[in-house]
Formats: structure tokens, sequence, C-alpha cells
């Protein structure tokens, strides 16, 4: 096995690009040399909670689906085209684009991913109800998230 030099500035900019975009890997090759650095996704972790109470203290029964149905396949999911860093307004202070429930039409924005400095505004692919917003306002998004969903 052949041991070359590491270059310990290009890791550490590589790293720092990472870091500036929320990109999990990334990867450069000159010549005969190639450097990849790969960030682990962070951990989800959820906190127990109990479930509400009814009459006579037995579990009340959930009016809505669980938080974590898989929309993926839903045929009015909006995906994320990138990943990057969504917002719901075009400014910290602004009301947001959308909210659910209100009605949207086709080529309405619906919020901004910003990636590498940029801001893309991602639109409604076709009109009808938001009926789920999926992300929140300075939360990282990857490509193929589903963000929304439009019934």
């Amino acid at each position: 096995m052949i041991r070359l030099p590491v270059d310990a500035e290009a890791i550490r900019a590589l790293a720092e690009i990472l870091n500036e975009t929320g990109l999990t890997e990334i990867e450069i090759a000159e010549k005969d040399s190639r450097i990849r650095v790969v960030r682990a996704a962070p951990q989800v972790v959820q906190a127990y909670a109990p479930p509400p109470m009814g009459l006579a203290g037995a579990p009340a029964l959930a009016t809505e689906p669980a938080a974590t149905a898989d929309f993926s396949k839903h045929p009015g999911a909006v995906t994320s085209p990138m990943v990057g860093v969504a917002y719901l307004s075009p400014e910290p202070n602004a009301p947001a684009f959308v909210s659910e429930g209100h009605a949207v039409t086709a080529g309405q924005t619906l919020m901004l991913i910003e990636a590498m400095k940029t801001f893309n505004q991602i639109k409604a692919p076709r009109a009808g109800t938001l009926s789920r917003l999926l992300v929140t306002s300075g939360s990282p998004v990857e490509f193929g998230e589903v963000l929304a969903v439009i019934e």
C-alpha cells in the first residue's frame, strides 16, 4: 500500500465547506490524489410524551395521523431539489410565504432554500390547499426531502 502525504489544509477547507453549506459529503480529485470528507448525519432524538388522557384515565384516540407519516409517495408532495437551509419567509420578521390550510396557486412561492449563499425559490407545482408544512424556518433540508404537501 502506497502512503501519500496528507494535505491537512485541504481537509480543513473541505470540512469548512461542509459546515457552511450543510452538505454531508464532499470529494475532490486531482491527478493521482483524491480527498473525500464525509460528515455523519445528525442523530434525531425524540422525547417520549405520554398519550393524552381521555375520560376515566384511558388514552384519548388520536385525531390526526402520526407526525412520522411517510409523505414521500403522496401525489401532492413538494420535495427539495437541493441540499440547503429552508426559510419560510423572505426575511426574519416578515410573514411566511404560506401557512397550513391556505389555498396556493401553481407557481406560488412556498419557501426559500439557501444553498451556497444563494436563495432559491421553491414554488408550488400545482394549485390546491397546503395541508402539511413539514419543515421549520432555518432547518437544514436534504435533496429529495418532502417539504410540504398540497392536496
